[in-house]
């Protein structure tokens, strides 16, 4: 590595990080908490057998996981100003991710559901709680247990789909690493580098994953 290479690593890691600080993990949060009252409105929708309601859900998860992430995202930002309706870059992304992973994760979270005994809503009743007092106090603490390592790795996979976000202009990590690529012609290092920093991001969420999953099992346990 000569001298002017390790320059431009040196003087655009902070230009990159910060981008990742201030927009992608931001992205990230909104993006994935919204995801997720999405997911756990349509699995309790599908668990709760409701007919029309259900199949409105399965039609939703359907379309959203059978169609590319990037193809969406042009819908939203670049499709729908043919219709009037004109969204600045960030919030069009937090939009898609969104509907995106919320698909995902209303999968897992159904399944998680599933796999709680069925003896646990008997119990609910036996004692006095209604319907959603049940799945509240008793259900929904087991479901989510199941599904967090899940739900963890779709987070984490989350932050990397962010990258996405760049083609519709959003200035995060990767398109503040492809301006300094256009600018310095340095893209194999630079590339490593905003890889490198995805990286890292991951790797904190993994270990905030693997302190979670102790902490609920501890929890359970008490239960």
């Amino acid at each position: 590595m000569d001298e002017r290479l390790a320059d431009i690593l040196t003087d655009s890691f902070l230009k990159i990080l910060l981008p990742g600080l201030t927009v992608t993990v931001p992205l990230t949060v909104l993006s994935f908490s919204i995801a997720m009252v999405i997911a756990i409105i349509l699995a309790l929708v599908q668990f709760a057998n409701i007919r029309g309601l259900k199949i409105l859900a399965r039609f939703y998860i359907w379309v959203i996981r059978g169609t590319p992430l990037l193809i969406q995202l042009f819908v939203v930002f670049y499709g729908l100003p043919n219709l009037g309706i004109v969204l600045p870059p960030f919030p069009s992304a937090v939009i898609v991710f969104s509907i995106n992973e919320g698909a995902y994760c209303a999968e897992i979270v159904r399944a998680a559901l599933e796999a709680v005994p069925k003896g646990q809503m008997e119990a609910g009743y036996c004692v006095g709680m209604s319907y959603l007092q049940t799945m509240r106090r008793i259900v929904l603490p087991q479901a989510i247990r199941i599904a967090f390592p899940s739900l963890s790795n779709s987070l984490i996979a989350m932050v990397k789909d962010t990258s996405l976000a760049a083609n519709i202009t959003v200035t995060e990590m990767f398109m503040a690493t492809q301006r300094i690529v256009a600018r310095t012609y340095e893209p194999l290092a630079l590339y490593l580098e905003v890889g490198f920093i995805y990286l890292i991001f991951s790797t904190v969420l993994t270990k905030v994953q693997s302190v979670g999953e102790k902490k609920l099992a501890f929890y359970g346990r008490r239960r």
